[in-house]
């Protein structure tokens, strides 16, 4: 799993600098450049949710939504052999290659639900 931490619904990246010896990080998933550091795994805890509550406050303040907003479409880069093979799985189902993708990366996401 990836260095990161949750609070308020919020993700934060969490790196270690061995030449600075702190930790470092930034809020995941908004539109704004937002970070924060602390010298040991507790600090950096508290900065991030000092951080957060933070950006809430300003975004607040301000009058806009501090979510990143997402419009639902992406594009994905696979192997052709992976298409071909997703294609095929997705008629076997009888649904669209859309709906085949949606499917898994619910199923994904479900299961890192699970896990936090």
């Amino acid at each position: 799993m990836k260095d990161i931490v949750f609070y308020k619904d919020y993700i934060g990246s969490i790196h270690y600098s061995t030449e600075d010896e702190i930790f470092f990080g930034k809020i995941e998933g908004i539109d704004d450049l937002v970070s924060f550091e602390g010298d040991n795994v507790k600090g950096i805890k508290k900065a991030f949710e000092e951080a957060v509550d933070d950006y809430i406050d300003l975004c607040k303040k301000e009058k806009r939504n501090p979510k990143k907003s997402y419009k639902g479409s992406f594009n994905v880069r696979i192997n052709p052999e992976l298409h071909k093979k997703a294609v095929h799985s997705a008629e076997k189902e009888g649904i669209s290659l859309n709906q085949f993708v949606q499917k898994a990366i619910e199923d994904e996401v479900k299961i890192l639900s699970d896990h936090k």
